[in-house]
């Protein structure tokens, strides 16, 4: 039997726009919900803003779903948003290398999140925690380079299930300044789960083995749980990519 039309529509519409809301985001839309009505009551430009507030907290925690692509070796981006940094021969973030790792070379890639995007992240690899870590510091802009030195940031080193190490940090930005995480040491973790979120733009660096190259490059846009940064299997060629408008 052939669908009705307007069912097709309403698949659409929750596919594309009716998202589900994150937790985190209730207490601020119930918060502009009270604040539009008492704010109508005291003068019609407060109870707008308040309204503007609304609908923007409804859309800045959206929770889409997502298809997550799988394979022992791949690595998928933990965040929306735009490739603004990959630096090669780096080193993980002193408070979660290993003894005798923190002279490792890996490959960095920064995603930065404006306030537009989809802020849930999500795990890039199945495996393990290994360790966490929390450090506070500056609300400088997320797309500078010292960023993730600078910035306050919740760490997290994963090991695969074939033993490889990935470093992660979720790094507050200028209007950030709430990072949620719920990664602990020696959790199992699956890719594509969602682990945290921040709040209200910032940025998501993802540390690679040395010689794993990522298959985005510079600019490219990610979405967080689909798309593959990465295969650890391999080699691949350094990627370079062209506008097109």
């Amino acid at each position: 039997m052939a669908s009705h039309p307007d069912e097709n529509l309403m698949t659409t519409l929750k596919k594309t726009v009716f998202h589900p809301l994150h937790p985190a985001g209730y207490p601020f839309v119930v918060a502009g919900i009270i604040a539009t009505f008492f704010g109508y009551l005291l003068w019609d430009f407060l109870g707008l803003l308040c309204l503007l507030f609304t609908l923007f907290s409804l859309y800045f925690f959206r929770d889409p779903p997502r298809v997550t692509p799988q394979g022992d070796d791949l690595v998928i981006s933990p965040a929306d948003g735009r490739v603004c940094k990959i630096l090669r021969e780096t080193t993980l973030p002193t408070d979660i290398a290993p003894d005798g790792e923190r002279d490792t070379l890996y490959t960095r890639v920064s995603i930065f999140l404006s306030a537009l995007d989809v802020h849930v992240n999500r795990n890039p690899v199945s495996g393990s925690v290994v360790k966490t870590a929390y450090k506070t510091g500056r609300y400088m802009n997320a797309a500078a380079d010292d960023a993730s030195e600078q910035n306050e940031r919740a760490l997290a080193l994963l090991k695969t299930k074939d033993d490889k190490l990935i470093g992660l940090a979720q790094v507050a930005g200028f209007i950030a300044r709430r990072i949620i995480t719920q990664h602990e040491d020696g959790h199992d973790i699956t890719v594509g789960e969602k682990f945290g979120l921040i709040r209200f733009g910032s940025r998501v660096d993802l540390y690679l083995p040395q010689g794993i190259e990522p298959l985005v490059c510079e600019d490219q846009r990610c979405v967080g749980g689909e798309t593959v940064l990465a295969v650890l299997s391999g080699q691949q060629k350094p990627r370079t990519g062209t506008t097109n408008t």
